[in-house]
């Protein structure tokens, strides 16, 4: 894709996990691999915690340190080979301190890793006759907002819970994102109820892409994930949208609505910020 483009083709990979680590990663890879041959994309996203079972208890044993790490190796050598970028899904990373985090890792076409996103929020909640789920019982947050640049064009990245979190995406919106990206594990509690209204909800409030790329549903996994990865368009539409099982979603990204919309709808220049100080850049 050209600088001047405003048209960015966009591969979501919706993968089947394991408790077999090095088969997940194999499978992510070999689902690059017919994505890029087939559809030629120029950046491709994975699901959260694609590389090992979702689940506090998982967490410490699957955990690698980045960029050293198998997972990141591998990941590194496929953006290189394929000459993408590769929004990397989500892993359990090990980091200083022993702290464990649930990180994103993003990879240029060279194989660098550009950028590297800690979960800000962790997914703590207690929903009666539903799901009961704590985070914090293994990971530790990460403190630090993540924009990456691909073509000129400035993409946010969240995880999962974060999406939850609208004061997160407004400051990517006020940092000039035109896309906010958020390899998320919904499940079947949450996500009939919430999936697809959080991001057009985060889609309409900021005027811009969101993209969620979620595991496949496995009904005999410890925990199940909702599936359903999906794109949703500046006017808050959904562009485009996976069903349950293992999928490949491809969408072609015209960055030039962002724009029409922000003219059309201009709220950010409408603000009462006289009476409401809501507006500050991120770091």
């Amino acid at each position: 894709m050209s600088k001047a483009s405003n048209i960015m083709r966009l591969a979501l990979l919706q993968l089947k996990g394991s408790k077999d680590k090095v088969a997940n990663v194999q499978n992510a890879a070999s689902k690059i691999e017919a994505t890029v041959k087939e559809h030629k994309p120029r950046l491709i996203t994975l699901p959260e915690c694609f590389n090992a079972p979702y689940g506090t208890k998982y967490f410490r044993e699957y955990s690698e340190t980045i960029p050293d790490g198998y997972t990141s190796q591998q990941l590194s050598s496929l953006a290189r080979k394929h000459q993408v970028y590769i929004v990397g899904g989500t892993i359990p990373e090990l980091g200083e301190n022993d702290a464990i985090y649930n990180t994103c890792t993003v990879w240029s076409p060279t194989g660098d890793l550009v950028a590297k996103h800690r979960k800000m929020h962790l997914f703590d909640i207690d929903v009666k006759g539903g799901i009961r789920f704590k985070e914090s019982e293994t990971l530790t947050a990460g403190n630090d907002f993540t924009i990456i640049d691909i073509d000129g064009h400035k993409i946010g990245i969240g995880i999962c819970y974060d999406i939850r979190f609208e004061e997160m995406a407004r400051l990517y919106r006020n940092a000039g994102c035109e896309m906010i990206i958020y390899p998320a594990a919904f499940n079947m509690t949450t996500g009939p109820l919430h999936w697809e209204l959080l991001q057009r909800s985060r889609a309409n409030d900021n005027q811009l892409f969101v993209v969620t790329t979620s595991p496949a549903r496995d009904t005999n996994a410890e925990y199940v994930a909702y599936g359903h990865s999906m794109v949703v368009n500046p006017w808050a539409k959904v562009q485009q949208s996976a069903s349950e099982g293992e999928e490949t979603v491809v969408a072609d990204i015209d960055f030039s609505a962002v724009e029409q919309v922000r003219q059309q709808i201009p709220v950010f220049g409408q603000r009462r910020l006289d009476l409401y100080a809501t507006e500050k850049k991120s770091k």
